[in-house]
């Protein structure tokens, strides 16, 4: 039953509601909505002009309609009188099948004809920096291994507790907050949940943590490689396969290689099967290719991947078996649209259950210092072009994710790639104008 929104503004002194959908670049969408008209917005949705978001659509086209989903309903914690609803999107009163949302939710449905849940969270990387975004905020934040720094994790305090007191005010089960690997930059942890939810909360914590930097004089980006030097912002997935019901985790398997189970390996082979193809959602814009195929950082590592590998609790792979619950899979960064992410990665896994998909040998080497040694390893794309044609040619990860999806998000991905190719660079002047 889903919630009666204008009972809900009454009871929880909500004034005003954020009707958002997420485009197909990940940037979230809103119309603010006083509380006296949700009524006839949660009935028929807020109207959009598509065109003018990251949608396939011209401005010929009708409105657009952001149906919100009641049941998600976030009341912001720092202010209260706002209520946030992701919502899926409409046109001519047929849903919009390449909507990122849409396209996750349908993944979710086969998933569960097949008798499956999937349950998944995110580590999302991100850098405090000036409000020009040209600078590590703390100007004491030197160390070359700033990694779990204590004092420049505490000189951070007032932001980042304020961002987990919220997570914990929505009950999200935030457990841990760390500097991260680079200057400058810190994860924050909560619980998992089904795919769904963790796309949503995903998608509303970018939102939170930028508003919360915002306030207090900072800003918060979670741009793949925002500063050459340093180790950029991934985005790290983990995603278990359970029971219908919730009840049984089917990637654990006490006899199994590593505590898992024959459906997990076939879940990890469709990953690797895919990888190119998925790079092109994982890893979505031209910058997140300095953050996969980087040279060493001034830390000594770059902690992203470069080879489509697997291994145990190594995090120099593409894929990581942390324990025997799960997987992580260490490819996306923080650009990466929330669902897409979730989309792409359930989608090609069950390709691999299905296709009883054979992930090869493991690996347990250090890629960082013995990868060369590996002669027939993939590599990973080598920057954005490379992904997208690998995705368009894909017919598999077409069907799974959808035709339309497919074709829409190709077409502006490719208008995106031809913006970049006409930008003059200094380093173009610098190395071609005496040739």
């Amino acid at each position: 039953m889903s919630i009666n929104l204008e009972k809900a503004a009454k009871e929880k002194g909500i004034r005003y509601f954020l009707i958002s959908f997420t485009d197909l670049f990940g940037v979230v969408r809103s119309k603010l909505v006083p509380a006296g008209a949700i009524k006839e917005m949660q009935k028929n949705g807020a109207g959009f002009a598509g065109f003018a978001a990251h949608l396939d659509m011209t401005p010929a086209d009708s409105d657009m309609f952001g149906l919100p989903d009641s049941d998600r309903l976030i009341q912001l914690p720092w202010k209260s009188e706002v209520g946030w609803l992701p919502s899926d999107i409409f046109l001519d009163g047929k849903i919009v099948d390449h909507g990122p949302r849409t396209v996750l939710k349908n993944v979710l449905v086969e998933a569960n004809k097949k008798g499956y849940l999937i349950n998944t969270g995110v580590e999302c990387e991100y850098f405090v920096l000036t409000p020009e975004g040209t600078a590590v905020a703390d100007q004491s934040d030197i160390q070359p291994k700033p990694c779990y720094d204590q004092q420049a994790l505490m000189r951070r305090y007032d932001l980042i507790a304020e961002i987990c007191d919220h997570m914990q005010t929505l009950g999200w089960g935030p457990y841990q907050n760390d500097h991260e690997d680079a200057n400058g930059q810190f994860e924050m942890n909560w619980d998992y949940s089904e795919a769904l939810t963790t796309a949503d909360r995903h998608s509303f914590f970018k939102y939170m943590t930028k508003t919360i930097a915002e306030k207090h004089g900072f800003r918060a980006t979670f741009m793949p490689k925002p500063i050459q030097s340093l180790t950029g912002n991934g985005c790290h997935a983990h995603v278990s396969v359970w029971s219908k019901d919730g009840k049984t985790n089917l990637m654990e398997d006490a006899k199994g290689e590593l505590g898992l189970s024959k459906l997990a390996y076939h879940f990890i082979g469709g990953l690797l099967k895919h990888a190119e193809s998925l790079a092109a959602i994982t890893n979505p814009v031209v910058n997140s290719y300095k953050r996969i195929n980087a040279p060493r950082t001034t830390s000594g590592a770059t902690w992203s991947p470069n080879t489509v590998t697997y291994s145990g609790n190594n995090r120099t792979h593409m894929i990581r078996i942390p324990d025997s619950d799960r997987i992580e899979v260490r490819l996306a960064d923080g650009a990466a649209n929330p669902y897409l992410l979730q989309a792409a990665i359930i989608g090609a896994g069950f390709w691999g259950i299905e296709n009883r998909s054979d992930p090869g040998k493991r690996l347990d080497i250090d890629m960082y210092a013995e990868g060369h040694t590996i002669k027939d390893a993939p590599k990973l794309p080598l920057n954005m072009l490379d992904a997208i044609r690998a995705f368009q040619k894909n017919k598999t990860m077409r069907s799974i994710l959808g035709d339309e999806f497919a074709d829409s998000y190709v077409k502006l991905k490719m208008e995106e790639w031809n913006s970049y190719m006409q930008h003059f660079s200094e380093w173009e002047r610098q190395n071609a104008l005496d040739v």
